[in-house]
């Protein structure tokens, strides 16, 4: 037994922290990129204003690559002192790089160290996110009895959109107030306090949390890479399927908006009204299909995924390039997330089932973010170069090879997990 039995009042009250400091992580780490062009100007030594937004998000993706670090250390914490000591920690963290990006001078006070200092509170956030999810993933599988373990992780993904959705509707309500000469003077500033409080009220409910690990025996080589080379085989199979999850969740949440302006022709309000209807109706999937996955079983849930994906992914990515309506644009999108859906929801505990409890939230996290950073950040990138050669549909079928791999190792998975 991993933990001491706990009420259903506290396991609610635990998914509830988990969750909320989960989705203040995302939110925080994506609000950068909704609101980047406003500042991007006041850090930037360039006159150039396409040079100086660059440099702002050529910041942003080095947060991504700050990600399997934060996995390393935060993971490994969590195997040595426990989940919810090193949630504490780790959203600490994210509201320490959210407080000092509000307060950050700009280039006009220090010249060149401007782009340095954001560069470093970016990194602080990359640290902390990075961590974040194998922690989350961790906690919730091992939180979840057998029956609902797919229902309560999937509350990961919940708060992971939630947390964009929310990073939108607040770039939305700035805009509303302010006038862009205000947003790209010091209204900016704002939202990266609030998500600075929003980290710290989370922090409060997360010292609530039950522990899972409380009563765990010891293990001398818990949380270390030592011991997660020995699971070699896990590592490798959570690597497979996730090289593809990350790169449909990065094609299909993300670039999709790109691909519609591009190649459709769809103006750029109008792709944010499609994509924000689409991710709610994304964000409600994750439990239906969470629920799903504990009776049908979660490789088949997989399994499904990888076999639509490989179906359908190709032409309805070619009939997205040539759609003339918003309503048409709304359908292949949210069908796309339906079928990402059956990777999404049960992600989570995919990964964290393959691991022995005193290396499972250093073996998930890790995986995860050696993937998503790989496949999931370089998604946009490659799909622009891919049309910028001439082979747009090249990417299509790149991402239909990462799914078969992804099938291969759906099919190969053991039936008795770690969690049983």
């Amino acid at each position: 037994m991993e933990s001491k039995t706990i009420t259903k009042k506290q396991k609610i009250t635990s998914i509830i922290a988990a969750s909320s400091g989960n989705l203040v992580e995302w939110y925080d780490f994506y609000i950068y990129a909704f609101t980047a062009h406003y500042f991007a100007h006041l850090f930037s030594s360039s006159g150039n204003p396409t040079v100086e937004l660059f440099s702002a998000y050529a910041v942003f993706a080095l947060g991504f690559l700050m990600r399997p670090i934060g996995s390393w250390l935060f993971g490994s914490l969590a195997d040595k002192i426990g989940r919810k000591k090193s949630m504490v920690y780790s959203v600490v963290l994210m509201a320490i790089g959210s407080f000092l990006i509000a307060i950050l001078p700009t280039k006009d006070t220090v010249g060149d160290f401007a782009i340095i200092f954001l560069l470093i509170a970016r990194m602080i956030q990359g640290l902390s996110v990075g961590g974040e999810y194998g922690i989350a993933a961790t906690y919730l599988s091992e939180l979840g009895s057998r029956g609902n373990r797919g229902f309560y992780s999937s509350f990961q993904y919940v708060t992971l959109i939630g947390g964009q959705l929310l990073a939108v509707f607040s770039a939305v309500i700035m805009e509303t107030f302010f006038t862009e000469q205000e947003l790209g003077s010091y209204a900016w500033r704002i939202l990266f306090v609030v998500g600075g409080i929003l980290a710290l009220l989370s922090l409060l409910a997360r010292k609530k949390m039950h522990d899972t690990t409380e009563n765990i025996k010891t293990h001398k080589d818990r949380g270390s890479l030592k011991e997660l080379f020995k699971y070699k085989k896990s590592l490798l199979m959570v690597l497979g399927f996730t090289a593809a999850g990350s790169l449909c969740f990065y094609t299909f949440t993300v670039y999709t908006k790109t691909f519609m302006i591009n190649t459709a022709g769809i103006a750029s309000q109008t792709s944010n009204y499609i994509m924000l209807g689409a991710l709610f109706c994304y964000v409600i999937f994750q439990p239906i299909f969470g629920a799903i996955g504990d009776k049908v079983g979660r490789k088949n849930l997989l399994r499904a995924f990888c076999i639509l994906g490989i179906i359908c992914t190709y032409p309805l990515m070619v009939a997205l390039g040539h759609i003339n309506s918003a309503m048409m644009g709304f359908f292949i999108i949210t069908l796309f997330l339906a079928i990402l859906s059956l990777y999404t929801s049960v992600a989570g505990i995919l990964k964290a089932e393959l691991f022995p409890i005193h290396i499972r939230a250093l073996g998930t996290g890790l995986s995860y973010a050696i993937a998503n950073t790989i496949f999931g950040g370089t998604a946009p990138m490659l799909a622009l170069k891919f049309k910028e050669v001439g082979f747009e549909n090249g990417f299509f079928i790149y991402i239909v090879i990462m799914l078969i791999i992804a099938l291969v190792v759906a099919w190969i998975m053991p039936s008795k997990t770690e969690l049983d």
